[in-house]
């Protein structure tokens, strides 16, 4: 159900288009490493995902940005990997290389034997986390839930972990292709039930980040990445129809057209998206989110100030912007350039 008791409620009004004296901003990775007081508690937790999953920690990391940089709104903190590590793949992060499965996917037997999950049980830290950090915002601002694309989740669950080139994922889609589309149903069925959880226990909005389709061909594109992500839209727009459904594809802009038709309240750009030509493109359809890049936060303070204002003047002074950047925050950048942005935002009236 819609709520509307939010006292700040600008990133709802943009993703239903409605009138707004600003755009909202938040910024991907707000909480993370770049911040002092994250790294305190991540070294308290001794490894992230003992941080992941307590949901009193994760719901502290999720607050420290909004406590320092009054953002308009707040991001569950987890991680996009949970849905495959209680499918049983088991998910490490060594350290400074990223995730890593003791299992992966090597033949269709292993996916043939995936499980549907029930959240509420295998994800409960999750789910508590959400309900955690949503009493802690109590109804200030609203409180973005999330999970990686069915896609995304599978390069890493083929793979084994990080990759640049996807040799075995992209072995999958061309060699077994039925296969491929047999995981993604999986996944689009797991990533379903674990946000509709999400939302059940306080998410207001929902977001969907495919960080690897832009890896695709365009056919490929819309059969290994748009299809199964249509499926999730569908199935929580048709559950929780006042319940805002955000996709971002990594390296999308080539496809607006294909994502706005997905259903999708909004849509994430990258920094390689020109916002105003998408604003053209799509704008009407769905809100846009973005999208600063991420390295003007390493520039001097007039340099983020004409960037920042390049992007919030993209649009025309139409309402459906919500600020952001093109991706998450660096761990290596100063945390007040972020005050720098968020205040420039802030400072910026629609005319």
């Amino acid at each position: 159900m819609l709520n509307t008791r939010i006292k700040n409620d600008r990133l709802l009004k943009a993703l239903r288009h409605q009138p707004n004296d600003r755009p909202p901003v938040w910024l991907m990775r707000q909480a993370g490493r770049y911040l002092p007081e994250y790294r305190r508690i991540r070294e308290q937790a001794g490894d992230f995902m003992s941080l992941c999953k307590n949901p009193h920690l994760c719901c502290e990391v999720a607050m420290q940005p909004i406590d320092r940089f009054n953002l308009d709104a707040a991001i569950l903190f987890s991680d996009i990997l949970t849905i495959p590590d209680a499918m049983g793949l088991e998910l490490s992060f060594a350290e400074n290389q990223g995730p890593q499965f003791s299992k992966r996917i090597e033949s269709v037997s292993d996916i043939n034997k995936l499980p549907i999950i029930d959240p509420e049980a295998s994800l409960a830290y999750v789910t508590e986390a959400v309900r955690t950090t949503k009493s802690a915002l109590n109804d200030t601002i609203p409180l973005i839930g999330f999970s990686g694309s069915p896609w995304t989740l599978a390069t890493y669950m083929v793979e084994g972990g990080s990759s640049r080139t996807f040799p075995r994922t992209k072995a999958l889609i061309y060699t077994q292709p039925q296969a491929a589309e047999n995981l993604l149903s999986i996944l689009a069925i797991n990533i379903i039930e674990y946000m509709k959880a999400q939302i059940n226990a306080g998410a207001d909005v929902a977001m969907i980040f495919d960080t690897w389709g832009g890896v695709l061909t365009p056919p490929g594109f819309l059969r290994f990445s748009l299809k199964p992500m249509q499926k999730i839209v569908s199935a929580l727009k048709t559950e929780y129809p006042d319940i805002p459904v955000v996709l971002f594809t990594k390296g999308g802009g080539a496809w607006l057209e294909d994502m706005a038709a997905s259903g999708a309240d909004g849509l994430g750009l990258d920094w390689t998206c020109d916002l105003g030509n998408a604003f053209n493109r799509v704008g009407r359809q769905v809100a846009l989110q973005g999208n600063l890049d991420p390295g003007a936060l390493y520039g001097a303070e007039e340099i983020i100030r004409e960037q920042v204002l390049a992007v919030l003047t993209a649009c025309n002074n139409q309402p459906g912007h919500i600020f952001n950047l093109g991706h998450g925050i660096e761990p290596g950048v100063d945390p007040e350039k972020v005050k720098f942005v968020v205040d420039t935002v802030h400072q910026f009236r629609y005319k």
